[in-house]
């Protein structure tokens, strides 16, 4: 599904009659955009006026479906910010955006993943044709294999070394059955055998992460944190679709990149606050929950009786720690790419109130869109709103999701030992 028509969001509340909720379909109503940008002007100062412009150029480029008229707006010197947030193609496939977001420096892993990963490239050869160029690439993975394997076991963290050799293995395995498949000309055998291996390259990979990388930040260190990742099960029931009564989506959290965001989720989970809720917002762009009943548009704390909130978390590329509480337009940080973007269809993260960048507390969203025409840092998302996971099973689903329709469960499946600071334990 491609980013050329995408509305443009306000990503605040669930909860409509907010006084804050600005109209979120300006691509219907133009006059949307420059509501919200008087109003941000308005409120935040002067400063704003140069976010609200990149918006709008980047919302226009959007709107208008085409190249040209997006080029001419990142050509504008205006603006000349526009020019360098345009990257390559974007990275679309969850697992891969997931292996990218581990906090690892080994190299010759990462010349292993990326011809594993440029097999779906392969695939989009009609017919079996693809098959030739499937085989170059793994026979390429596998030099790289070869070439690389001592730099890549001595990368291995001391307490995972065995279990990252026996990955190494079921990797050389898999590669080996891959080109049996090839040979036997199985083109539609490919894609789930390409699947299993990433798992192998992804796990080598994890092994390699010694520890919980860095030291939140002391106003932040006692809340729930997940120093590590977390995998969920959220199962929905599904009233409108007749094939499809009930579905699990599969969500892996990424405490890594977003240790707060996540860490406040998966309490959240344990304390079941989500089960039994209804989706709130489905309108095409997000699916969105988390607003309780009652006034309060987050989760109050029975310990305080008051909101819990978190900052907002962002994570980019060359640093060791998020930034919190600022944009990274609020930065001035036009280059920077964001660890965990909004490129896959299903990307999950934390809503807030418009104005307020540290409001957010239990509403989450996920995105039901891809980005083409919109690769990272060149959308209206990415480093304005914390990411923290992405479906990475069954997210073609949730386009099929409605508002009422019910969360049955969310459930941790892995990773719960991840979770410091758990306050879904403390009485009261």
């Amino acid at each position: 599904m491609a980013a050329s028509f995408a509305t443009l969001p306000t990503l605040s509340f669930a909860n409509s009659s907010s006084r804050r909720r600005i109209d979120a379909y300006c691509s219907k109503k133009r006059v949307g955009v420059l509501r919200c940008c008087s109003g941000e002007y308005k409120q935040r100062g002067g400063g704003a006026l140069k976010e609200c412009a990149i918006t709008l150029a980047l919302s226009l480029g959007l709107i208008a479906g085409g190249g040209a008229p997006y080029a001419a707006v990142a050509a504008n010197p205006a603006i000349p910010q526009v020019s360098v947030l345009i990257s390559g193609p974007p990275i679309k496939d969850p697992g891969a955006l997931l292996r990218y977001a581990l906090p690892i420096d080994n190299k010759p892993i990462r010349e292993v993943q990326k011809p594993l990963e440029d097999i779906t490239d392969s695939l989009k050869i009609a017919g079996v044709k693809a098959l030739d160029s499937v085989e170059r690439n793994v026979r390429q993975a596998s030099r790289s294999l070869q070439q690389g394997k001592s730099m890549i076991v001595a990368g291995f963290a001391e307490s995972k070394k065995d279990h990252g050799n026996e990955l190494i293995g079921k990797l050389e395995a898999g590669m080996q059955d891959m080109l049996q498949i090839v040979e036997d000309r199985k083109r539609d055998a490919v894609a789930p055998k390409q699947k299993e291996i990433l798992q192998y390259v992804g796990g080598i990979e994890e092994d390699m992460v010694d520890g919980f990388p860095y030291q939140v930040p002391e106003e932040y260190r006692n809340m729930p944190l997940l120093k590590g990742r977390a995998t969920v099960d959220m199962k929905v029931k599904i009233k409108d679709n007749p094939n499809l009564e009930d579905c699990v989506f599969r969500i892996v959290l990424d405490g890594y990149n977003a240790p707060v965001t996540a860490g406040n989720f998966v309490d959240l989970v344990e304390r079941h606050f989500y089960d039994g809720m209804e989706i709130q917002r489905s309108d095409g762009f997000v699916v969105q929950t988390g607003d309780p009943e009652g006034p309060a548009e987050g989760f109050i704390d029975p310990s305080t009786e008051k909101v819990r909130t978190v900052p907002l978390e962002i994570m980019v590329e060359g640093n060791k720690t998020p930034f919190y509480g600022s944009t990274l337009e609020e930065l001035g940080l036009y280059k920077a790419q964001v660890m965990l973007p909004f490129n896959a269809f299903g990307t999950m993260a934390m809503a807030r109130e418009e104005f307020e960048n540290d409001s957010g507390s239990s509403q989450v969203f996920w995105l039901l869109k891809e980005s083409e025409l919109a690769p990272s840092n060149s959308n209206i998302l990415d480093g304005r709103y914390a990411v923290f996971g992405y479906v990475t099973q069954n997210e073609d689903f949730l386009a099929d999701l409605k508002v009422g329709d019910v969360i049955e469960s969310i459930q941790v499946v892995s990773g719960l030992d991840n979770l410091v600071n758990p306050s879904y334990k403390i009485a009261g």
